[in-house]
């Protein structure tokens, strides 16, 4: 028989199952990633980075221009539920820590971390202490260093230095694998073309070699039936066609295997 959930046999600050976790807010802050709260329970505002009341909030804790227009600040009290297609959903600590994460996987954090943008295309630093919730096409798998991983089951890193490309040998002597040499465009499988980890720390895996389907942030379906998706009425739907914001290049650059 399926559960029936209400406000007070909700899990606090956990998962509801592998594919939803709650947040529960007491007149505090969470940083959530557009397109990813399914359902809330109480009295929560959602804002943009760029509202100006949250200016301080923002100054201290988010210092990724490019992607600002994907995030929004939930504020208030209450419980609220996150998923992001039913793909495995967990959250994770940092104790004064230093983790750098795909963009598209990551779904919320607490304010007591700093958001930064990373020098590797694609992903987004977190630094400090708190939580924060991410996906991920099948469980995570944690590697210690030295280790060479395949660039679509990569998820992330922590207190390690970024990885280097490393191409088989193979690889290297075709004419593709030359031109993907030079450029450090992927494209390739992760049996030619590797990203490589040494130093302490540790690397977070997803156990599936298919990246999650980049998605429009806070895009509607293109859906009958849905406000705004196909077949509606003006509105959200309309922009579908419109040209994507520099805080959504995650598509392109998950297609070059970045």
């Amino acid at each position: 028989m399926s559960v029936v959930y209400d406000p007070t046999t909700l899990p606090v600050d956990d998962n509801v199952n592998a594919y939803t976790f709650c947040v529960e807010l007491k007149g505090s802050q969470w940083f959530l990633q557009k397109g990813k709260m399914i359902a809330y329970y109480g009295a929560i505002d959602f804002n943009g980075v760029g509202h100006g009341r949250l200016d301080r909030l923002v100054r201290s804790s988010f210092h990724s221009p490019l992607h600002a227009g994907d995030w929004v600040v939930a504020e208030g009290s209450g419980k609220m539920l996150l998923a992001d297609r039913a793909f495995d959903v967990n959250s994770y600590d940092l104790d004064d820590g230093n983790l750098t994460i795909r963009s598209g996987n990551l779904l919320a954090f607490q304010p007591s971390l700093a958001l930064k943008q990373s020098i590797v295309p694609g992903f987004l630093t977190l630094i400090g202490t708190g939580k924060f919730v991410a996906a991920s096409n099948g469980p995570v798998v944690f590697m210690e260093p030295p280790v060479r991983v395949d660039p679509q089951a990569l998820v992330g890193w922590a207190d390690c230095p970024s990885p280097c490309h490393h191409y088989d040998h193979g690889y290297l002597t075709g004419v593709m694998g030359g031109l993907r040499a030079m450029t450090g465009l992927g494209g390739a499988s992760g049996e030619e073309h590797q990203f490589e980890f040494v130093g302490a720390g540790t690397v977070l895996l997803q156990s599936s070699e298919a990246l999650m389907a980049e998605q429009a942030t806070g895009a509607v379906p293109q859906e009958p039936g849905v406000p705004g998706g196909a077949g509606g009425s003006a509105g959200h739907g309309a922009h579908a066609g419109a040209p994507r914001l520099p805080g959504q290049l995650g598509d392109l650059q998950r297609r070059f295997g970045l």
